[in-house]
Formats: structure tokens, C-alpha cells, sequence
């Protein structure tokens, strides 16, 4: 199995995934700039949407989302409890959880990696952001998880919520989410 990757990117989620599966696995490292591998290779001749992070097994089959990719080393290593069990309430809320960290937090924090992006843009963005943050905190009151134990969500959010110090989001307020984070 090859995870492409690009360091301090979304594909750290699956990368901590990987390693906590205890799986066999090999990181190709995929510069965000060029796309070219160390090899030379233009990477989006590999992915043709040209993004991380993007997993192929070892019969060639592939996976470029990171909900999919989580879940999906998850059920190969059940007994590590990485997700719950296909079919039952909480595999949907790991999947409601997961859905909401790609769409409004990971997808809020895009635009603020977006070079010249205007400074009341990103205002109106961070705005909306800590809206969502703010929720999360309050989901994680009296948690040390999103769920009753450590799952890929969690995860997931450690990456996200990490990108706002490059971004300048002051989520001193938010005590849950600091201690989860930390």
C-alpha cells in the first residue's frame, strides 16, 4: 500500500492513520509546488486530480478521499478499533464527523492558505470558521474523544484544528478544543 502525502497537508490524517493500523505501507512525498516526485515523475500523471492525499494498494485499486481512505485502513485492522463497526449508530456518526470536518472545517480553512486572497475575505472566512470551532468545542466538553474512544475523525481534527496557528486563528478561547489539541 502507497500513501502520497504532503507534509503539514490534510494527508497527515491517513499517514497517523496508518501508522496506529500498524499496517504495511510505504509514504511517497508528493511537493504541493511542483508535483514532481523525487524520482521525477509529474505526480499528476499518477492522480490526475492532482491533490493529497491518494492511496493505491498493492493490486492497484485507489482511493483519493480522506473519509474513504480512513475508513478504509480502519476495516482492513479491526482490532485496532480505528472506527466502529459498518451497520451501527456510531459508524455514522464517525461518518457524520468526518463529513463535517471536510466540509466546513477543513473546506473553511482553504481559503486561507489562498495566496492573495483579500484580507476581508479571510476575515469573513475566519469569522464563519470560529463559528464551527466554536461548535466543535462545545461537542468536545467532558470528551477526550469525538466519539467514546480514539477513531480516525480524531485524527482528522487534530490535522485541521492545527492549521490555525499558520493562519493566524486564535483558538485561545476555545478550551476543549485547546486541550484536545495539545
Amino acid at each position: 500500500m502507497k500513501l502520497y502525502y504532503s507534509p503539514g497537508a490534510c494527508s497527515l490524517s491517513p499517514h497517523i492513520v496508518l501508522k496506529e493500523s500498524g499496517l504495511a505501507f510505504e509514504t511517497i512525498a508528493v511537493p504541493t509546488k511542483t508535483h514532481k516526485l523525487a524520482d521525477g515523475t509529474d505526480y499528476d500523471s499518477i492522480n490526475p486530480l492532482g491533490y493529497v492525499p491518494y492511496l493505491v494498494l498493492d493490486d492497484g485499486r485507489t482511493l483519493h478521499e480522506r473519509p474513504a481512505i480512513v475508513q478504509y485502513i480502519a476495516d482492513q485492522a479491526p482490532d485496532k478499533q480505528l472506527a466502529p463497526a459498518n451497520g451501527t449508530w456510531e459508524r455514522y456518526k464517525l461518518q457524520e464527523w468526518l463529513n463535517t470536518i471536510a466540509t466546513e472545517l477543513h473546506k473553511g480553512f482553504s481559503p486561507l492558505f489562498t495566496p492573495g486572497m483579500p484580507a476581508e475575505a479571510k476575515d469573513m472566512t475566519k469569522t464563519r470558521l470560529m463559528s464551527r470551532l466554536n461548535w466543535v468545542d462545545g461537542e468536545l466538553a467532558g470528551k477526550n474523544y469525538l466519539l467514546e474512544a480514539f477513531t480516525v475523525a480524531d485524527a482528522y481534527l487534530f490535522v485541521v484544528a492545527g492549521w490555525s496557528k499558520p493562519v493566524g486563528l486564535d483558538l485561545s478561547g476555545l478550551s476543549n478544543l485547546g486541550a484536545y489539541t495539545t
